[in-house]
């Protein structure tokens, strides 16, 4: 590359790295504890347990058990239901003021078997409650969301820029070299090069999805836009079905399963919701495998008469929103992805501290650096020098 050429790619490097890197150390931080955030809330004791009982213990109608979470907070209403995701003898009911979205929420877990309250956790206080809105929305809702969205495309600019950078820097040193006889901060330039490399490919698929899931409201509102209007067509001019009109619920979940009879329930949206209209039961269903296991089947189910109305297929950015979730979090594998997604995570703090490092430094090693230019200076090409420059003044 020219000069010109390098110089460009060092500044894009240096700057996008500069604007990103302490908001990235923070989602790495964050993001650390949330990888075991199952393993961390039993630990805790803060997981909600269901009591043994004999295998095949039939379930309790869906209407029994809403009737039972209402009971606890009668002035609420029942914005969400869902199963378990590794028992499914437990429902969790989320009730909040009005269906609209809101940070306002109580939940209250129920045993399926017996329709019987076992405990109202409490999701939005406490150590992990913190960890995730500091990585999500940094506690300022939407807005905080697209901040770190902007962030996510600065991380990868940072990253793409880096790698443009790599292949000129190693072209008179071994691949992963380590200049341990050389002075501190060019030591830890080779080990921010080369730990970035390492990490190149995961921390561009966790930037990525990172992005991707900030725009999660603003895809949904599309979604519901773009395809949920077009259903509402025989509604309109019509208020969110009352309570009191609504007719089963279970009838309305055995309907919806019947329509995709290789799946299980996700959660259900009820009506005037956020994933649902003002006049439908809308579940979402998902598959049995690993993969399919995060991709959601919605079903609509009118209310009133608990007859499924469309079960229409995801649109593509849905789907990509669904998959990049469980991705960002290495949901996929199991135990053995979260130990490799948390290894990961550390070398990337490593590779964004060691750059802040590098910068704050790069105005005390002028001295040394000096001599050591003196002594390579012979032999380099004026592309070389000016890239070595660049990297030594760009974390």
């Amino acid at each position: 590359m020219q000069s010109r050429t390098i110089k460009t790619w060092a500044w894009l490097h240096k700057w996008s790295s500069l604007v990103c890197t302490v908001f990235m150390l923070l989602l790495c931080l964050t993001g650390l504890p949330l990888i075991f955030h199952h393993e961390i809330g039993h630990l805790l004791g803060t997981e909600v347990e269901t009591p043994k009982m004999a295998p095949g213990t039939p379930h309790a109608s869906l209407d029994k058990v809403l009737e039972v979470a209402r009971a606890q907070h009668p002035d609420r209403v029942v914005q969400f239901a869902s199963k378990d995701a590794d028992d499914d003898n437990l429902w969790f009911i989320t009730l909040t003021p009005t269906p609209e979205p809101t940070e306002d929420f109580r939940s209250v877990a129920v045993d399926a078997r017996t329709a019987q309250v076992l405990a109202q956790p409490r999701f939005d206080e406490g150590f992990m409650y913190v960890m995730f809105k500091l990585h999500v929305d940094l506690f300022a809702g939407l807005p905080g969301k697209l901040f770190l969205g902007f962030m996510g495309l600065l991380l990868l600019v940072a990253i793409v820029s880096g790698v443009v950078l790599y292949a000129p820097f190693m072209r008179k040193l071994d691949f992963g070299t380590v200049r341990r006889d050389r002075r501190t901060r060019l030591k830890w330039l080779d080990l921010h090069n080369l730990l970035g490399i390492v990490t190149l490919v995961w921390l561009f698929v966790v930037g990525a999805t990172g992005m991707i899931n900030t725009w999660a409201d603003l895809v949904i509102k599309y979604w519901q836009y773009d395809q949920l209007s077009a259903l509402m067509v025989p509604y309109q001019g019509q208020s969110t079905v009352p309570v009191a009109e609504r007719g089963s619920v279970q009838r309305s979940m055995e309907v919806a399963q019947a329509q995709a009879p290789q799946t299980k329930l996700s959660f259900i949206a009820f009506p005037g919701t956020a994933f649902s209209s003002p006049h439908h039961t809308t579940f979402f269903l998902k598959g049995n495998e690993p993969f399919t296991s995060k991709l959601l089947q919605p079903v609509l189910v009118d209310a009133r008469t608990t007859e499924v109305t469309a079960a229409p297929q995801l649109p593509w950015y849905l789907t990509a929103l669904l998959v990049s979730q469980p991705l960002h979090f290495g949901d996929y594998g199991g135990m053995p992805m979260q130990i490799l997604w948390a290894l990961l995570d550390i070398a990337t703090i490593i590779v964004l501290g060691s750059g802040l490092y590098l910068w704050l430094r790069k105005g005390n090693t002028a001295p040394e650096r000096k001599a050591e230019s003196a002594t390579e200076a012979n032999g380099a090409t004026p592309a070389l020098a000016t890239l070595k420059k660049s990297l030594e003044t760009s974390p």
